[in-house]
């Protein structure tokens, strides 16, 4: 085979140890090969790019083992050497000789070869802002749960508000929720119910009669007050997340444009994927990296299992939470669930509308236009929306006909 990159270091990343190996090709076609073990702090990381720049190396492969591979990839990334995340699944060694520097050869050699091909990786700023989207995504899971907590112990103490309300976290159901804290009977509370829950008076005194005790008390209002943190400190995340999406702000505005895609949801998506869509070369390829297209399996001429392999768990999630929000609105994403549910089940017809939503991202994207919806006559509907405004400048200015044509 013929080699692609003279100078290789293949490097086997641990958390406290790295053990590289650099293979450099001879004149004669053999190779001369160097190894060393480095540390894991600052100093050691700044000895191996060191070590890596005094025998001029050209490519550096590494696996991409849990976090570990990051501070080793930011200092080579600054010091100008182009380097590889490879994923693990596709540099399985020869059972038998498995060793470190085993591990740090074959990586070597593999990229000397260009047999593994190097995992996207965004650049420095939105891979510092992935630490901010995935503690969000972490909150939100922590609200949620505690949001479900407080609907158990209030079952628990015989009170039914969230059986009667839409969203016990809404006005009505949080200023009855404190007055019950604050120790106010329930029929003092009904009158607290706004908009149309004030039709609902006799179910509310009937689902705010339960039997609070002290500890039901304390376990609610530490829940209240928890819940109250959470949601102030996804407040300051999503200030900040939107501020910093003022240098992408063409991309983060163009996938708004997409039905069940808000703000946040597109700040998210754009700090997963980036703004750059040649990276991935294709709509497929970038289906394929978020594991949301079918999987490839087929054998003596038979196509069997075609289940999503793993992916970016993040972009997965993020897109199935669209999807569910697109089937609801009025557009092409709400037809095809409708065509897919009935077969295949709400879950996979879900995954069904991610692929889509992904591959219209790709599009979107690569071409810099928004999102036009192919069910959708946009000209019908701005006719429809500016035809009364254009009506009444007609008859201002004086260019709307008064008398009626006369007939033969």
């Amino acid at each position: 085979m013929k080699t692609l990159y003279h100078r290789v270091a293949g490097i086997d990343v641990h958390r406290l140890k790295h053990v590289g190996t650099i293979l450099i090709e001879q004149a004669d076609g053999g190779t001369e090969q160097h190894t060393r073990e480095f540390g894991g702090f600052k100093r050691d990381l700044r000895a191996l790019v060191a070590w890596l720049r005094r025998y001029q190396v050209e490519l550096v492969v590494m696996e991409s083992t849990g976090i570990y591979w990051k501070s080793l990839y930011a200092h080579i990334e600054r010091a100008g050497i182009e380097s590889w995340v490879v994923n693990a699944h596709h540099i399985k060694h020869v059972p038998g000789r498995k060793t470190d520097m085993a591990d740090a050869h074959w990586l070597a050699e593999l990229g000397r070869f260009g047999l593994v091909r190097g995992s996207f990786i965004p650049p420095q700023d939105l891979r510092e802002l992935r630490l901010i989207t995935r503690y969000r995504k972490k909150l939100s899971g922590t609200l949620a749960g505690e949001k479900n907590r407080l609907h158990k112990v209030l079952d628990d103490a015989g009170i039914k508000l969230g059986a009667v309300v839409s969203d016990i976290n809404g006005v009505s159901a949080q200023a009855m929720l404190a007055g019950l804290l604050a120790g106010e009977e329930p029929s003092a509370l009904i009158d607290l119910a706004k908009g149309r829950l004030r039709g609902k008076r006799e179910e509310l005194l009937l689902a705010l009669d339960g039997e609070l005790s002290a500890r039901h008390l304390l376990v609610l209002q530490s829940l209240q007050g928890h819940i109250g943190y959470l949601e102030g400190q996804l407040g300051e995340i999503d200030s900040y997340l939107i501020a910093a999406m003022q240098p992408y702000r063409w991309a983060w505005e163009l996938l708004q444009t997409i039905p069940g895609i808000d703000a946040i949801a597109a700040a998210m998506i754009l700090v997963e994927i980036g703004e750059d869509m040649s990276r991935f070369g294709s709509a497929d390829r970038l289906a394929s990296w978020a594991a949301l297209c079918p999987g490839n399996h087929e054998s003596a001429g038979k196509r069997k299992s075609g289940k999503t392999r793993k992916g970016n768990s993040i972009v997965r999630y993020l897109l199935c939470e669209a999807a569910n929000a697109a089937r609801r609105t009025k557009s092409v994403f709400a037809s095809k669930y409708q065509s897919l549910v009935i077969r295949r089940g709400h879950k996979k017809a879900i995954v069904a509308l991610a692929h889509k939503l992904i591959r219209t991202i790709y599009v979107i994207l690569a071409r810099r236009e928004p999102y036009r919806d192919s069910g959708i006559d946009y000209h019908a509907a701005a006719v429809s929306k500016n035809a009364p405004r254009w009506i009444r400048a007609l008859k201002q200015f004086g260019y709307w006909p008064t008398k009626t044509p006369v007939t033969a």
